[in-house]
């Protein structure tokens, strides 16, 4: 590698996370800047392994970030730019074509951040994803609603996880939705509903080639979660299971397909309970939330951060090499909780490894070499959880 000393990284986190991202980018010699929300600089961020501490009321605005960062350039050359959570992607591939920094441009970023972008794409490719329309033109989703049996799920193209998700049951439940949002209607798709399991898949890639993918099968699906009050879970598939092996096989085609170069992906699919067919959701282009890096780490011994960072940093085109790893398997429960801090001291299987230490949360996940064994600790923690900490708190309708 290119002597790591003189590379300079920038960060942008509109949530405060990828910590280990930064200390791995510290620990390999680079000089670390931090980009982030007034709101989030007083949370727990890695200082000794951050040069530089920015931040700014909002990083999305187009004209303030570029001339921010333009001003910042001046006295330093930036080398790589990074989008540590989903809602900065977009604007870290701004930068990046504004200031002509090695990495994933507008086009590309779009594929992995737009719900629109990468469902058409996708299915220009004969990629099998649910049906969907843009909700701009009247005749369009006139024709659409006639065509396809409700109930269907107005999305914002661009949020993250479930925020501002709406299912509609009847035309006459969405042409109100469509008018409220005014000006704002451009900046949805609707899609049907397809009942069934939601799986996600954590990978890496390395020239265009996904060089480690590992599956996992959400309980209640995540929209369901954050709606309606539930309890999150997920846990490894069995490596040898057809799911396993059809997903993996999917999620190639897919990264394929959308283009991308190096990095980590986290990518849902929903297998409908009507067909057993898999169908593209949605991916995308950082590591996936919901504790779920830890959980992969849990079950393979690979922390994603890491390995995004080593990826990153190569700047002499160096093939990637994976480290050794497991294949074993984990889950993970996490709720929101009646108490401030909860006490999951009384969870005493040796299974555990991880415990969430967050206000009003309440989180713990098991590591097994045995896939049912796992599945065992799960129902029963979600049981539990669910007498003893649950709460429910409702989504808002965006992240701010």
């Amino acid at each position: 590698m290119t002597d790591a000393r003189q590379i300079t990284v920038l960060c942008l986190a509109s949530y405060h996370k990828g910590d280990e991202f930064i200390e791995e980018c510290k620990r390999l010699g680079c000089r670390v800047i931090l980009l982030t929300l007034d709101s989030l600089a007083g949370e727990g961020w890695p200082r000794d392994s951050i040069d530089e501490f920015y931040q700014m009321p909002a990083i999305g605005a187009r004209d303030e970030i570029i001339h921010s960062v333009s001003f910042l350039a001046r006295s330093q050359r930036i080398d790589r730019i990074i989008a540590l959570d989903d809602y900065d992607v977009e604007t870290a591939a701004l930068l990046r074509e504004h200031l002509r920094v090695p990495g994933m441009g507008d086009t590309t970023a779009r594929y992995f951040r737009d719900k629109l972008a990468m469902r058409v794409k996708a299915k220009e490719h004969g990629i099998l994803v649910p049906e969907f329309v843009h909700a701009l033109n009247d005749e369009a989703v006139a024709e659409y609603a006639a065509r396809v049996e409700p109930p269907w799920v107005l999305k914002p193209r661009s949020e993250a996880a479930a925020i501002g998700i709406k299912k509609v049951r009847t035309a006459e439940e969405l042409w109100p939705l469509l008018e409220a949002l005014g000006d704002r209607r451009s900046y949805y798709v609707l899609e049907q509903f397809v009942p069934g399991d939601i799986f996600h898949i954590d990978g890496i890639v390395s020239e265009r080639d996904v060089v480690f993918a590992v599956a996992h099968k959400y309980g209640a699906p995540p929209m369901a979660v954050a709606h309606e009050g539930g309890i999150f879970t997920t846990r490894t598939l069995a490596r040898d299971s057809v799911d396993a092996q059809a997903l993996e096989s999917l999620n190639r085609e897919l990264i394929a397909t959308l283009g991308l170069v190096r990095g980590v992906t986290h990518t849902e699919f929903i297998k409908g309970a009507a067909d057993g067919r898999f169908y593209f959701l949605e991916t995308a282009a950082r590591v996936g939330g919901a504790n779920i890096a830890e959980a992969v780490e849990a079950a393979t011994g690979i922390n994603l951060w890491h390995e995004w960072a080593q990826i990153e940093l190569n700047l002499d085109d160096v093939a990637y090499h994976l480290p050794p790893h497991r294949n074993d398997y984990a889950g993970i429960v996490i709720s929101l909780a009646r108490q401030e801090r909860p006490d999951t001291s009384h969870f005493t299987d040796p299974e555990i490894v991880w415990r969430l230490e967050k206000d009003y949360h309440v989180g713990l996940i098991v590591a097994s070499d045995r896939p049912e064994r796992v599945d065992e600790l799960i129902v029963e923690y979600q049981r539990r959880v669910l007498e003893e900490f649950h709460a429910v708190q409702p989504l808002p309708d965006t992240a701010t």
